[in-house]
């Protein structure tokens, strides 16, 4: 395999890993970059932009984005923590203060701490939205608000796979009159000069790659925290909160769809250059090449501090969440104990590490079926682990 890119001295591991990533994993196309205290010390990227083209023998490139699934919801936890810390939202005040229309079917005490920790109870809808009905955010907003909790806000966890979406968009539309996509480009990506989007411009479109799902070796990936037979069947089970969770858009978009990727659902459909996704973590834990920090140290903390933590309704194995953010565990592998961040569905991953200024961002072409620890990332993460060693 033909590697692009750059390390600095000590992280040749991550190098090395990346490689094997292709050799051994099955990616077709990926890039990964790590920053530490703020500064650029791995910038890899290999294979082809596109997963399915005969056309596709196109290389990727150091500007190659990717959509990042569920990796959008870091971002789009950033927003909201961004505006407490501006003092526009108050992370203990009931959602529907500032949407009145979420107060419905026992959700009036639903607190926005409680929305981003993934304890709202409304990870499904009775009625998934169509691609279209999702993309509408007036659409997706009314369907969350008229929705019942399946179990009592506050009282437990479980992952809101596709709701996370109307949930914080429409939050954001509320407390500040614009379009969450709006709000990453003009406080987020573009003060910190990271290449990421929600809501793809049309002038951005031909730097993302098409994607496609990639099989993976037996051994590789699966969650262990309980029995894999468990989480299979909860994913074969068409009443299980897994399945509809997942399911809340029915059928799934063609993520290579130009109007699916212009859309904004902060739940599923971000995109990124590894390095952009990178460069935004570090931004929220320091300065980047002495620019711009995104987080005070007080507004880190609560991203990195333990909301929700056990079995986790949706998702079946136990999982960890900080406001918005997973934690270090055996559900999302990270750096450290104090690493927090988040997978994207098949592949893609983005997290800081405050303890040691580690910033780090994986994209790839080639999605598989694991929900959260893919194993090319592990294989990169560990990597890094090495080299700071």
């Amino acid at each position: 395999m033909d590697v692009n890119g750059t390390v600095a001295e000590g992280f040749e591991p991550v190098r090395d890993a990346f490689v094997k990533n292709f050799e051994l994993l099955g990616d077709r196309g990926a890039a990964v970059t790590v920053y530490r205290d703020g500064h650029r010390v791995v910038d890899l990227w290999g294979g082809a932009r596109d997963f399915d083209g005969d056309a596709g023998r196109a290389p990727w490139e150091r500007d190659t984005a990717q959509i990042v699934r569920s990796a959008t919801k870091g971002v789009a936890a950033a927003v909201l923590l961004l505006l407490w810390q501006r003092g526009q939202l108050d992370l203990d005040a009931p959602v529907g203060e500032y949407w009145p229309e979420f107060k419905a079917a026992g959700k009036e005490r639903t607190s926005v701490r409680q929305l981003l920790a993934h304890r709202a109870g409304v990870p499904v809808l009775d009625r998934p939205l169509t691609p279209a009905e999702a993309a509408d955010p007036d659409t997706g907003a009314a369907a969350v608000a008229a929705q019942a909790p399946v179990w009592e806000p506050g009282t437990d966890h479980g992952y809101h796979a596709q709701t996370f979406s109307w949930l914080t968009g429409e939050l954001v539309r509320r407390v500040t009159g614009r379009g969450i996509g709006e709000w990453i480009a003009d406080e987020i990506a573009g003060p910190v000069g990271a290449d990421l989007w929600l809501g793809l411009p049309k002038t951005a479109q031909t730097r993302v790659g098409r994607v496609g799902p990639v099989a993976a070796p037996e051994t590789a990936g699966a969650l262990r925290t309980r029995p894999k037979r468990a989480v299979s069947e909860a994913y074969a089970d068409p009443g299980s909160l897994t399945r509809r969770a997942f399911g809340a858009i029915s059928p799934l978009p063609d993520e290579n769809d130009p109007a699916y990727r212009a859309a904004a659902l902060p739940a599923s459909n971000g995109i990124a250059t590894a390095d952009g996704l990178a460069r935004f973590y570090a931004s929220l834990i320091g300065e980047v090449d002495g620019g711009r920090r995104l987080f005070t140290p007080e507004t880190m903390e609560p991203a990195r501090t333990e909301q929700s933590a056990g079995p986790d309704r949706v998702l079946v194995i136990s999982t960890r969440f900080g406001l918005g953010y997973m934690l270090h565990g055996s559900a999302s592998p990270l750096l450290s104990p104090t690493s927090f961040g988040h997978p994207g569905r098949g592949g893609a991953l983005g997290f800081a590490d405050p303890e040691s200024g580690i910033a780090f961002g994986y994209v790839t072409n080639g999605f598989r079926k694991s929900v959260t620890a893919d194993p090319r990332a592990q294989a990169l993460v560990r990597a890094v682990r090495t080299a700071l060693s």
